[in-house]
């Protein structure tokens, strides 16, 4: 029985005629009601009633049976064609349908408008295959809400790292996705997982928190897609995010000293090597201007002693032809050599007690300087007194001004 003809019951059950029998307050007739109801739906669906006019039973007594009109074909039509009609759907850019006939994967339907078989017979999933999901090891949602049993890595030099990190991917093949792995998104934590502590496990602890981040990020992008391929997720990795990689906290404070004696070791060599740098280079070039003016001097000496020996020769061969000559002439020649450089004074005592002070030298510069130099010269004669009878005047004249001064 149909909900509309549990409807109909309802309302005849509802009459007001109920509980009214010939005046007294017993129950309807049931035939009655039965009638009532075959007319009303038989004026609902179109029909007419069967031969009396009442659309009631014969003389039988029993419940009278009613005819189902040709309206109900209509009906029928109108619900197989509701019905086929849902199997219209429409497939977004970046998504695939995934048909399926009794529960078994049929076809890949690409973007647009699209038709099944509707339900029971087929069935579609529609998959999103390029949006960005993400995945997180070693925290949920935030990376102070830790999962040590996740974070917490051993390294190759039997130290333990705290790692956090998070993985972007999408989907390559979603028949893959959907009916190879149970729970897909779940094996992707796993693999991230797995890769990671493989790679941390061949590494040094200051290679993964410093210098090798990067690469040990890219090593275990790759060992995770060619575990995914294996299993045959339908996975496609884009980006490994390392969040965070320090020292458990347990033993962070000496990590930090450790850190920073390493920092200065770091500073002290690189100063080292700076002053090494401004050190080496001006003692190369100190060498390298000594080496030259040794080889110059060197040359000087080799010259000067090529050159007087050459000197000899030709003094020899003088000699041998005018020796007297020769003798006055390196005689002259040397004296030149040894007075060039020495004060010279010339005294003539041959006056009769006049000194004459004549300073050679004196004459000799004020000569080779410019003539303001020359009118600025001391004067090169300086005469002393002239007779001994100017002399005693001058001692006499002295004597009596040193006894005025006397008190």
């Amino acid at each position: 029985m149909t909900y509309n003809n549990l409807k109909l019951i309802n309302m005849a059950w509802n009459d007001p005629q109920w509980g009214k029998d010939g005046g007294n307050g017993g129950p309807p007739d049931l035939d009655e009601i039965w009638k009532r109801f075959n007319q009303k739906l038989n004026s609902l669906l179109g029909g007419k009633g069967r031969p009396g006019g009442d659309g009631g039973g014969g003389s039988g007594g029993g419940l009278p049976k009613f005819q189902i009109p040709g309206g109900a074909g209509l009906l029928v039509a109108l619900a197989v064609l509701v019905w086929l009609a849902s199997g219209f759907y429409i497939v977004d850019t970046g998504e695939r349908g995934v048909v399926l006939r009794f529960g078994k994967y049929v076809e890949t339907t690409m973007p647009g408008p699209r038709w099944h078989f509707p339900y029971p017979f087929e069935t579609v999933e529609v998959v999103n295959v390029e949006q960005v999901r993400t995945v997180e090891v070693g925290y949920r949602n935030n990376v102070r809400s830790k999962v040590l049993s996740e974070t917490l890595m051993l390294t190759d030099d039997e130290n333990i790292i705290d790692l956090q990190f998070s993985v972007q991917y999408t989907l390559r093949d979603p028949v893959e996705y959907l009916f190879m792995n149970r729970e897909p998104d779940e094996a992707v934590r796993q693999a991230a997982e797995s890769a990671m502590r493989e790679v941390v496990g061949k590494s040094k602890m200051d290679f993964v928190l410093y210098e090798g981040r990067s690469e040990v990020a890219d090593r275990a992008t790759k060992l995770m897609q060619e575990i995914l391929d294996r299993y045959k997720t339908g996975i496609s990795i884009s980006k490994l995010n390392m969040q965070n990689a320090q020292p458990p906290e347990q033993v962070q404070a000496a990590f930090d000293d450790a850190v920073k004696a390493g920092q200065d070791r770091e500073r002290l060599k690189n100063e080292g090597q700076a002053y090494a740098n401004d050190v080496i280079p001006k003692a190369k070039g100190v060498a390298a201007r000594l080496h030259e003016e040794s080889l110059g001097y060197q040359q000087k000496v080799v010259a000067d002693a090529e050159g007087e020996a050459s000197r000899f020769s030709q003094v020899l061969v003088q000699y041998t032809k005018a020796p007297q000559v020769t003798r006055e002439r390196l005689y002259q020649d040397a004296m030149q050599q040894v007075l060039s450089s020495t004060t010279k004074v010339m005294v003539d005592d041959k006056q009769g007690g006049n000194l004459l002070y004549l300073p050679l030298d004196k004459l000799m510069q004020a000569a080779g300087s410019p003539a303001p130099a020359e009118a600025a010269a001391p004067p090169a004669v300086q005469p002393l007194p002239a007779s001994p009878v100017s002399d005693s005047r001058s001692r006499d004249a002295f004597r009596n001004r040193d006894r005025e001064e006397r008190p």
